[in-house]
């Protein structure tokens, strides 16, 4: 498997174990004002990290590319940066709004780049080699 997809599926987890802990610690604590926060990690953290994964999995060639570590860095940190910033919003921290901005847009500009690794040249994607015959 890719480094990369490797990379993928290790932090999907991580965000799916906070995911999951901020969902526990709300019903737990009967306060659900993070309700977002729990969801963005579930969907940008888990599901989506482990999409790219398999992306990259299924297309070596692909992932092989320094655009890939590039695009996984970008999403990474800003959906790292967007989750507890989120959580501390949701919680009252008005303060953290700015943070929240400027993570989301980090992480979108991830979604852009992983936009781009998909519609790059087939070329670069892993295709089905036909063995001569003799």
């Amino acid at each position: 498997m890719p480094r990369i997809a490797n990379l993928y599926f290790r932090t999907a987890i991580v965000f799916l174990i906070l995911g999951i802990s901020i969902g526990l610690h709300m019903s737990i604590t009967g306060n659900h004002a993070a309700t977002g926060a729990h969801a963005h990690a579930n969907l940008l953290g888990w599901v989506t990290m482990a999409i790219f994964g398999g992306y990259h999995a299924l297309n070596p060639r692909k992932a092989a590319r320094r655009l890939a570590m590039i695009q996984y860095a970008v999403y990474t940190f800003g959906v790292t940066m967007l989750i507890p910033s989120l959580y501390l919003l949701l919680s009252g921290n008005t303060a953290v709004e700015p943070i929240v901005a400027i993570s989301s847009l980090i992480a979108f500009a991830g979604v852009l780049l992983f936009a781009v690794i998909i519609f790059s040249s087939s070329e670069a994607s892993v295709s089905a080699r036909v063995a001569p015959t003799h």
